[in-house]
C-alpha cells in the first residue's frame, strides 16, 4: 500500500490522483471482459471478473487509507468535504465496475449476437465519458499551480462540458438499447431479459458516475 501520508506532503491531490489510478485499472479490466465477450468464452470472463473484484479491493483499501490518513491540520486548497466527495464518487465508480464484471458472470447472456454490437459500443462511449473525468482529475496540479483560476480553469470547464456530451451521447444509447431491449424481450426468459436489463443499467452508471465527478470539479471551480 502506498504511503498516503507522503503523498498529502507532495500534493493535497497526489492521493486522488494515487486513487483514480486504481480505478482506472478496474474500468480498463472491465474492457479486457468486455472483449472476451466476443467469444463467450465464459471461464475467461469468470477469471477476469475475480481479477476485477481484487482491484476494486485494492482501490477501497486506498480510499479508506486517504480518509483514515487526510490530516485535520492540512490546508487544503478545497473544501475537506468537496474533497472526500470526490473521492467517494470515483471509488463508486470502480464499484460499478465491479458490479456490471459480477453481472456477466452470472449466467450466458440470451440472444448475444441480437445485442453484442449495440453493447460494445454502449460500453466504449462510457468508457470514452470515464476516460474524460480521469483526465481532469490528472489537471488538479496544474489548477492548484493557478489557484483554481485563469486558462487552466477555462481548459478544465470545456473538458467538464465535452464530458457532458458525451455522457449525453451514452444516454441516448443506452436508451436505444433498452427500446431494443423491449422490443425482442418476448424472446428472452424472464431471468435473461433481467439480466440484459440490469447490464444496460449498470454499465450506464459508469457514465452517469464519471460526468458526475468531472461536475464536482467544475463545482469547486465555481465556488473559487
Amino acid at each position: 500500500m502506498l504511503n498516503i501520508a507522503r503523498l498529502f506532503g507532495k500534493s493535497p491531490f497526489a492521493p486522488l490522483q494515487s486513487h483514480m489510478k486504481k480505478v482506472s485499472i478496474c474500468i480498463q479490466k472491465l474492457a479486457d471482459i468486455f472483449n472476451a465477450l466476443s467469444k463467450m468464452d465464459m471461464d475467461k470472463i469468470e477469471k477476469l471478473a475475480a481479477e476485477l473484484s481484487r482491484m476494486e479491493h485494492e482501490a477501497d483499501l486506498t480510499k479508506n487509507d486517504i480518509r483514515n490518513h487526510l490530516p485535520k491540520s492540512l490546508f487544503l486548497p478545497i473544501d475537506r468535504a468537496h474533497f472526500l466527495e470526490i473521492l467517494s464518487v470515483q471509488d463508486s465508480i470502480a464499484d460499478k465496475a465491479e458490479d456490471v464484471g459480477i453481472l456477466l458472470t452470472l449466467r450466458p447472456l440470451e440472444n448475444f449476437r441480437d445485442f453484442y454490437t449495440d453493447l460494445i459500443a454502449f460500453f466504449q462511449k462510457c468508457e470514452i465519458v470515464f476516460l474524460d473525468a480521469k483526465r481532469i482529475i490528472e489537471e488538479i496540479d496544474e489548477l492548484l499551480e493557478s489557484s483554481f483560476g485563469g486558462l487552466e480553469a477555462e481548459k478544465v470547464k470545456s473538458m467538464v462540458e465535452q464530458t457532458a456530451y458525451k455522457e449525453e451521447e451514452a444516454d441516448k444509447i443506452q436508451k436505444l438499447l433498452m427500446k431494443q431491449l423491449f422490443t425482442y424481450g418476448d424472446k428472452l426468459s424472464v431471468p435473461a431479459f433481467h439480466l440484459w436489463m440490469r447490464l444496460i443499467e449498470e454499465v450506464g452508471e459508469i457514465a452517469h458516475l464519471s460526468e458526475r465527478l468531472a461536475n464536482r470539479i467544475r463545482m469547486v471551480l465555481e465556488l473559487k
